[in-house]
């Protein structure tokens, strides 16, 4: 479902993104993760139509991104690192927008859009959109790419200024929209989320993939089965040494 081959992505002299290969199965939840900077959100990107590479393929759903760019975007859903939407919009007025560029503008998409706006408990839809904090934003966001039900989904740090109950919403909602078939693209900080929802992880660290499988996997590799994710981590991209020291200087 989602495909990339030696992708790469550099800015004059600064490769952001070099030779990364990623697969990824119908139905998985795949987590991307990495330091602040390492290349994460310049690979979303790239995956999903908004930036071009420099070098590499990509494939989304069996598609060529450079042949069939509107075809894939028509049928995957991106959440964004920020969630950037028109400001003079009202909510309601966001959402009828978004439904009438994907041509789903039918009672059936307004029946999820009900149920979501329940679930996340979303009750501003007449609220402008320049009134918002960060997490009515967030959420306006979701509903926007799940009331689709696209066939994948990109999250870029989704839960990043929700409250408790709808971050835990959201997180058993994309297990269950994984295990009908949605795959599920996603990069978080908080790593205690990616240990627990994803089945594969790949951890990125100045543009390089440096550590890629299943969690028993790569504690298999680490040689320890008592370590966390967070652990793992840490030690992959060489910044326990570094939080030890940093802590003794203080």
């Amino acid at each position: 479902m989602i495909k990339a081959k030696n992708l790469t992505k550099k800015f004059k002299d600064f490769i952001a993104v070099d030779h990364i290969n990623i697969e990824v199965p119908k139905g998985q939840i795949f987590g991307f993760l990495g330091p602040n900077g390492a290349g994460k959100t310049t690979t979303i990107r790239m995956l999903t139509g908004t930036l071009k590479p420099t070098e590499g393929e990509i494939e989304i759903l069996g598609l060529d991104m450079k042949k069939n760019e509107i075809e894939i975007k028509r049928r995957i859903g991106v959440v964004p690192d920020e969630p950037k939407i028109y400001n003079h919009l009202k909510g309601f007025e966001y959402l009828e927008f978004v439904m009438d560029i994907y041509n789903t503008n039918n009672s059936e998409t307004l029946n999820r859009i009900n149920e979501l706006c329940k679930a996340f408990e979303v009750n501003y839809l007449e609220k402008l959109i320049s009134d918002m904090s960060h997490g009515m934003k967030q959420k306006l966001i979701l509903i926007s790419v799940l009331m689709r039900k696209p066939e994948v989904i990109f999250l870029d740090e989704p839960t990043v200024g929700l409250d408790a109950k709808s971050a835990k919403i959201l997180k058993e909602l994309l297990k269950k929209y994984s295990e009908q078939g949605t795959t599920i693209f996603l990069t978080t900080h908080i790593l205690e989320i990616a240990e627990k929802m994803c089945d594969v992880i790949a951890i990125i660290n100045k543009g390089k993939i440096i550590a890629q499988g299943t969690i028993d996997g790569l504690k298999k590799q680490s040689g320890s089965k008592n370590k966390t994710l967070e652990d793992l981590f840490l030690e992959l991209t060489a910044q326990e040494e570094d939080i030890k020291r940093i802590v003794e200087s203080l």
